[in-house]
């Protein structure tokens, strides 16, 4: 059977792509980088998907071309790598088009590139004489943790760098997930990625408040003053809770979704889900009820810089996107610990380092879950409640970037709404500072361990469909009415506003004026109220980022200054902060710069992207690992359907429910 058009590609599909490039190339080495599915062409694949939805799919239906994106690097005599991009039909196992990358941009990371910076330090006599400036207690060796190098300073060459932040860790207890980030060291390697060889050896300054930027006031004995900080239970000094009993997710009738290949059926809803080495999941051709919503939805980038202005840490900004890549990040989720009760699982194609597809097993997982009441009311008349519980379908993905961890969820309810929740965890990335100081640049978590100040910024690309595919952003705002006798007597009455969005922009979070950003489809109304049938969104008033505007961070991050951005849609303008990310200076290709063709974005086929963000000033309590801090974009219906379509949820009383008697509880 073909596959879908919006199936990720197979391992076989990947591995023709990359059979094509290397027969077409000779005398030369090809290094790969990435290969995953192109996504057809916008106008080509509504055409299918109207046939799929209308039942006129038959086996003859021409499919959209099976296109696959192919970078690599292209070594020749001269040995210097050259970065290419190439489309292939893997049908026909012909090249469609080729590009050689401008030498300004950088390909995200590999996790070859991890291992070769590790190589690349136990080799290095600059690497091993910074280590021996310290003294470590016995028992301890030292871990290089990979990381971007960050935008380039205008003194850098244009050569690919790659460094790494350097612990150390306590194996005498014999355990490999001894928490080695509460020992960390003073020093970062730098490593040109072309020889492979650490070119420098960064040494960070260790002071507090009133030691100087640059100044080195460690003493030789590095960690003596740093204490274990561990987080795997059989590490805890007291060991874990033991009176904590089970909760269990039971569902004795099995999953009320429905799963064929990408396609998923749960009530009224019905949508795909896909998977690519630098979203990780993504949601498409969304529909409830028979009636399209969205296109497709994504988290479409992440920044993290940070705020500590000592050199070099004024390069630390992680795109954790767009240098690495989240999909290649992706945890292989485990039963009963990320995801509970009847679950489904999804795997993932990723691209191993000689080009061949490899299978990443469990990246996403579907499952129900209770989500509290969904909307009650009591007759006090007659004392009757009728209450139905908010049930929704999580399809769920979860990335480790070093240190850190964020869990991904698209939430589908039952009352036609999306949540894409966010939630940041893991282990906050710390320095070493003094014996006994402190610092304006963080908070110590742990003595001798700095957590950095910094931001975490997101950005989700919203495709609306509302009905069709020619859709209007419109700003509703309400505002108070001074008294007057023709409209407000009594001072009470305020208004709504709305603003038409008529050409490509941003536009800011105001909560004062309740600020709703609402996509509608102006050609549908509602026969209730008479307004457009759409869906809406508060965008959350969270901090924008903080550093210079005349900083190389915020220059390379253009998508971070504002909440929300509205452009018109072009194939392939996928990436909030531009398509490449590493080592940037600026963002080139970003929503910046389709915001400023200043497009006509009126009763047309338009992207809307939502900002927000997390600026993490760390305390002690998100040591050693961080409670999540959770946000959640709610994408309501605003007078798309003619009444509260969960009104038909039952109002079954849950029979599995048991009392429990206090004393039995304080017993316990």
């Amino acid at each position: 059977m073909a596959p879908h058009p919006l199936d990720s590609l197979a391992v076989n599909e990947i591995n023709v792509a990359r059979q094509v490039i290397l027969d077409d190339y000779s005398n030369v080495v090809i290094d790969f980088r990435e290969i995953f599915l192109q996504e057809p062409r916008k106008a080509e694949l509504q055409q299918f998907l109207h046939l799929e939805h209308t039942g006129c799919l038959s086996p003859s239906t021409k499919r959209p071309t099976r296109l696959a994106t192919c970078q690599y690097d292209v070594v020749g005599a001269n040995k210097i790598p050259e970065f290419h991009e190439a489309t292939i039909d893997i049908s026909n196992e012909i090249i469609v088009c080729r590009e050689v990358v401008d030498v300004q941009h950088h390909a995200s990371l590999t996790l070859k590139e991890f291992d070769d910076l590790i190589a690349a330090c136990h080799a290095s006599p600059l690497y091993q004489e910074a280590l021996a400036e310290f003294i470590l207690p016995e028992g301890f060796e030292v871990i290089v943790e990979p990381w971007p190098y960050g935008g380039l300073d205008a003194s850098d060459k244009n050569m690919r760098f790659f460094q790494g932040l350097c612990f150390a860790q306590d194996k005498r207890s014999n355990n490999e997930d001894s928490n080695f980030y509460g020992y960390p060291l003073p020093l970062i390697p730098v490593m040109d990625a072309r020889t492979k060889k650490i070119i420098r050896i960064d040494r960070l300054a260790t002071g507090g408040k009133g030691d100087s930027l640059n100044g080195k006031t460690n003493s030789r004995n590095i960690i003596n003053h740093c204490v274990p900080s561990d987080y795997a239970p059989e590490l805890l000094p007291k060991g874990t809770r033991k009176d904590l009993k089970a909760l269990n997710v039971i569902q004795p009738d099995g999953p009320s979704f429905r799963v064929k290949g990408n396609l998923i059926e749960w009530q009224k809803w019905r949508f795909r889900v896909g998977f690519n080495p630098r979203e990780g999941a993504t949601i498409h051709d969304v529909h409830y009820d028979g009636r399209s919503i969205l296109y497709r939805l994504s988290v479409s980038e992440m920044t993290v810089p940070y705020a500590d202005a000592r050199a070099p840490f004024h390069r630390k900004q992680a795109f954790d996107f767009g240098d690495g890549g989240a999909g290649n990040c992706a945890n292989n989720l485990s039963l009963g610990c990320d995801c509970l009760g009847v679950i489904k699982y999804f795997d993932g194609v990723i691209t191993d380092s000689a080009g061949r597809g490899k299978l990443s097993p469990n990246v996403i997982c579907l499952h129900e879950q209770d989500n509290g009441i969904g909307w009650k009311h009591t007759n006090w008349r007659t004392g009757r409640a009728v209450v139905a519980r908010n049930r929704e379908l999580v399809v769920q993905f979860i990335i480790t970037l070093a240190n850190y961890e964020y869990v991904f969820a698209y939430k589908f309810n039952q009352s036609g709404g999306i949540v894409v929740e966010t939630r940041a965890t893991g282990i906050v990335s710390v320095v070493n500072i003094d014996p006994g100081k402190t610092s304006d640049y963080g908070n110590v978590v742990s003595p001798g361990a700095l957590a950095q100040n910094h931001q975490h910024i997101f950005a989700v690309r919203i495709d609306p469909a509302i009905d069709g595919n020619h859709n209007t952003v419109l700003e509703e705002t309400s505002h108070r009415v001074p008294i007057n006798p023709e409209t407000n007597p009594n001072g009470n009455f305020y208004e709504i506003r709305q603003n038409i969005i008529r050409e490509s922009q941003w536009l800011d979070a105001a909560p004062q004026h309740n600020q709703v950003i609402k996509m509608v489809n102006r050609s549908k109304k509602n026969p209730i109220s008479g307004k457009p049938v759409g869906y809406k969104f508060m965008p959350a008033p969270t901090q924008l980022l903080l550093a210079d505007p005349n900083s190389v961070q915020s220059k390379r991050a253009l998508f971070a200054h504002h909440h929300i951005w509205v452009t018109k849609y072009k194939d392939g303008e996928l990436h909030a902060g531009g398509k490449y990310t590493l080592q940037s200076q600026k963002e080139v290709g970003g929503v910046a710069d389709a915001a400023a063709r200043k497009d006509a974005v009126e009763d047309d086929d338009i992207v809307v992207w939502n900002v927000f963000g997390l600026t993490h000033n760390p305390r002690v309590e998100d040591w050693p690992v961080m409670p999540v801090e959770i946000h959640e974009l709610h994408i309501k219906p605003a007078d798309f359907f003619t009444a509260n379509p969960s009104i038909d949820v039952p109002s079954n009383k849950n029979v599995s429910s048991q009392l429990v008697e206090s004393e039995c509880c304080s017993r316990s």
